[in-house]
């Protein structure tokens, strides 16, 4: 299990990472909030899944081959894998937070 330290020191390293800054309104250098991160692999296994449905609607119509189904969905999957331990990660990090004493 990530403790909240760990989560916390692992959050400093990629936001000291070089990493294009999101709205152009940021300094150069700075990295992308941890927000923005989050949306934007939202936003990325959203419009995979729609290729996965893309792909099955022409599979079924007989206009695309199996493989190219099976890439887009198992593509599709592991993002939303991604997406869903990040999620568990930032939710156990949370409580562990709230159980601080102040």
């Amino acid at each position: 299990m990530i403790t909240a330290l760990a989560a916390a020191k692992a959050y400093a390293a990629q936001s000291s990472m070089a990493m294009p800054s999101i709205g152009g309104g940021d300094a150069p250098g700075k990295g992308m909030d941890f927000g923005a991160l989050l949306k934007s692999a939202m936003t990325d296994t959203l419009h995979q899944t729609r290729a996965a449905e893309t792909k099955m609607a022409e599979q079924a119509a007989g206009k695309a081959e199996l493989i190219d189904v099976v890439t887009a969905i198992s593509s599709a999957e592991a993002s939303l894998d991604t997406v869903m331990a990040v999620r568990d990660q930032v939710i156990s990090a949370y409580q562990e937070i709230m159980r601080m004493p102040i």
